[in-house]
């Protein structure tokens, strides 16, 4: 349907509050209400402000805020998933209460890309960075999770891409480009009016020439015509009378000559391969997290079950900790604690995880303490080691390459109970990292 003023039914079964500016500004938004059926969400237009708001209107009267949750659950619950085929491939109904481990973890990776799509429009990814990771990841895939065509994932991310490309920018690569047209194409057979045009970028295929250097044009008949001689006139074809000229001949043989050269130097020279970056600390990224909820895991009495806070526009994140030998529940509500955050969700005894709470412990693991950043520490921010630079690596390549099991058994706390990699100090624009209370010389993980 195309978005109106005031678009209501009594068989509504939620509300939708926004702003027409954003509405206009937000190509994913007016393609899921484009799909959406008007006798099942009623959508209300204020002409001014930056309202946005999804109230259920059953008996939970649950209200979203957040556009990433709004979009997803309009992909989904909301709607009783009557769009989760068209936008998240089928697995939205398949993971709710606990669901396959398939549908779960796709639709976790689904919350991370649009994550990434939220960071690309407020400018806190390098855009660089991210189209480069992206090309890398779509060499051996149709679309950002396993689906016979684009989800929500995949439109929310190319319309960041595309209202955030700017005209110095170099075109995108093939596999983004390739991507960004299916995606784009499907998103405007969906509805969605204000999405930024895609300008194809340059022909990358190659480009033959047919026959040798000397030859320039077809005769009539087919055969090849010289190319001109000295003073203008053209020289007569190879094989006719009298023949091409010796002049002509001399400067073909000095040519391939000239390139037999060339490719036996090539040959002789070869290229050293380009050193790969010394692997650190800077491909985990570790963030500060704040304890919203804590419970005792069901099914296992050593694990706990997490709500963490850590800034994320998708909102808080569901991790597992085998911590109950060491805390009890009203120690961890509240806490601020650091998480190790680019890490596969996985499903512990049935609970999905996405991270891991970082602590410390002593070499036979019968002391545990958190590590914990100042106080005063934002929510979200990331842990830098030292003068060390780098992007954090994406969740998949961390898994696949084992980064996480390489490079934590160097981060570790020294006498005085702070935390380093190596010699490099864990700190926070407010200070440094230290074990809770000060264990020293201890193991962090």
């Amino acid at each position: 349907m195309a978005p109106s003023t005031n678009i209501s039914s009594s068989a509504a079964i939620c509300t939708l509050t926004v702003a027409t500016p954003l509405l206009q500004d937000d190509a994913v938004l007016q393609l899921i209400l484009n799909l959406a059926s008007d006798k099942q969400v009623k959508v209300s237009q204020e002409k001014k402000g930056n309202v946005l708001q999804l109230q259920m209107l059953d008996a939970t009267g649950v209200v979203l805020t957040q556009r990433a949750a709004i979009l997803r659950a309009l992909s989904g619950p909301a709607l009783q998933y009557a769009l989760d085929v068209y936008l998240t491939g089928g697995y939205g109904a398949s993971s709710k209460n606990g669901g396959s481990a398939t549908a779960v973890m796709a639709m976790s990776s689904l919350q991370s890309w649009m994550t990434v799509a939220h960071q690309v429009t407020v400018g806190a990814s390098d855009k660089a960075a991210v189209l480069a990771q992206l090309e890398t990841y779509l060499e051996t895939r149709a679309f950002l999770i396993p689906s016979s065509q684009a989800t929500l994932a995949d439109m929310d991310l190319c319309a960041s891409l595309l209202k955030a490309k700017k005209e110095e920018d170099a075109p995108f690569t093939a596999n983004v480009m390739r991507w960004m047209t299916t995606v784009h194409a499907q998103m405007t057979a969906f509805g969605a009016t204000t999405l930024a045009p895609l300008e194809a970028s340059p022909s990358t295929l190659p480009a033959f020439f047919y026959g040798t250097e000397e030859f320039v044009a077809l005769g009539k008949k087919g055969a090849p015509t010289a190319a001109p001689a000295a003073g203008g006139k053209p020289a007569a074809a190879a094989g006719d009378k009298p023949g091409v000229s010796e002049e002509q001949k001399k400067v073909a043989a000095d040519k391939r000559a000239k390139k037999a050269a060339e490719k036996a130097a090539k040959k002789k020279t070869p290229v050293p391969p380009t050193a790969a970056a010394p692997l650190d600390i800077t491909a985990l990224d570790i963030r500060v997290g704040k304890i919203l909820k804590a419970w005792h895991h069901p099914d296992a009495e050593k694990l706990f079950c997490e709500e963490i806070d850590l800034g994320e526009e998708s909102g808080p994140r569901q991790i597992a900790s085998g911590l109950r030998p060491f805390y009890s529940t009203e120690d961890l509500t509240g806490r601020h604690v650091l998480v190790l955050c680019n890490l596969k969700s996985r499903n512990l005894v049935g609970f999905p995880s996405h991270g891991m709470v970082l602590c410390a412990s002593n070499a036979d693991h019968t002391k545990v303490e958190f590590v914990v950043p100042p106080q005063d520490a934002p929510l979200g921010e990331r842990i830098v080691f030292g003068a060390l630079q780098g992007d954090p690596e994406p969740e998949n390549k961390v898994a696949k390459k084992k980064f996480a099991e390489k490079l934590l058994p160097d981060l570790k706390t020294n006498a005085a109970g702070e935390v380093l990699w190596k010699d490099h100090a864990a700190m926070t624009t407010k200070g440094a990292i230290k074990a809770l209370n000060g264990m020293a010389d201890a193991t962090v993980g």
